[in-house]
């Protein structure tokens, strides 16, 4: 038994999941006020939750239980033939393969910088991101065409009982997920954290709507299977739409422009700073980066210029948890 453990544990460690629940390291202020700005999204990881290994390890097992979730949901829908059922497994394999442009970003970005990457390989996140979006366009398409055919020809639904208990599989996997995020965001104070654990909840609603496909097709409407399917499909497809937004505006160097104004605020902390000239932001995979140009005193020297600096980085590390790094241009007033 305790060798059977130590294997489990040395197979969870290598894959990353060997954190402990009591590495939490706090980094910054929550700002209250931000909940409704974080959007339902797949493959975009919001910033401020893998900023501290709490956030990761919350994140690492969330995939865990859905990917379960899925490959329970999808035996069902290989000895059934529900769309509904299918349209709400590819659902929760969206929300599961939201950790994974992430666990490739952290791969990569550990091989630092070079000649050629000068600012590393954070951008393999988003253009992961994209890979995902695609396959989960894809695959809705898909669902969405099975349940148009369905209604135009039906077709006996098998195994009803086990259908309904893949709904149900699928909404106890999205509650567990949503209870899990929802706890480690109140304990590690995110916002963003807590908003998906709640997006979590939301989907295990979904999941019951195939319960009541279900229902419907055992009372003798067997078109209610394709139109819930139909439903879910419509719900993956306004998903598709929000993730993909989001990840072409990373990728065109485009931040939420609460973020530029929290780097201005930030600098207002300083004293020394006369006035902010210019601030620019860009997100590379889950690290921000910035540039700003200060006006400062024009009788201060380059030691006093260096100290406003390094105050300024602090700040700024203490208010912006996702600030990777900050070139700082100093001028004259």
């Amino acid at each position: 038994m305790k060798k059977a453990e130590s294997i489990l544990k040395a197979t969870l460690a290598w894959f990353g999941f060997g954190h402990s629940e009591g590495h939490a390291h706090t980094h910054g202020a929550h700002h209250p006020g931000h909940e409704g700005e974080h959007g339902h999204t797949h493959g975009v990881i919001d910033p401020s939750i893998t900023a501290t290994e709490r956030g990761i390890w919350a994140i690492k097992w969330s995939f865990v239980i859905l990917a379960i979730t899925f490959f329970a949901q999808l035996g069902v829908v290989l000895i059934s033939g529900s769309v509904a059922l299918l349209a709400d497994t590819i659902h929760n394999l969206g929300d599961a393969a939201t950790a994974i442009p992430l666990w490739v970003a952290f791969r990569l970005v550990q091989r630092g910088t070079s000649k050629r990457f000068t600012y590393g390989y954070g951008r393999v996140e988003d253009l992961a991101g994209v890979l995902i979006v695609l396959i989960i366009l894809f695959s809705a398409l898909v669902a969405g065409y099975q349940a148009i055919d369905r209604l135009l020809d039906p077709q006996p639904i098998q195994h009803l009982l086990w259908v309904a208990v893949a709904g149900v599989v699928g909404f106890i996997g999205n509650e567990a997920v949503a209870v899990l995020r929802i706890r480690v965001g109140r304990q590690m104070n995110s916002a963003a954290l807590i908003a998906d654990g709640y997006h979590a909840r939301t989907d295990g609603l979904t999941s019951l709507a195939v319960v009541v496909g279900a229902v419907g097709v055992g009372l003798g409407f067997p078109l209610a299977d394709p139109i819930i399917g139909l439903f879910i499909t419509v719900a993956i497809l306004g998903i598709v739409w929000q993730s993909g937004k989001a990840i072409f505006t990373r990728l065109l160097d485009g931040v939420d422009p609460q973020v530029v104004d929290d780097i201005r605020h930030t600098a207002t902390h300083v004293a020394d700073i006369r006035e902010v000239l210019n601030v620019r932001a860009r997100w590379l995979g889950h690290q921000l980066v910035a540039e700003l140009d200060i006006a400062v005193a024009d009788d201060v020297t380059v030691v006093q210029a260096d100290t406003v600096a390094s105050d300024l980085e602090r700040e700024l590390a203490s208010h912006v948890p996702a600030l990777h790094s900050a070139h700082i241009r100093i001028r004259p007033s």
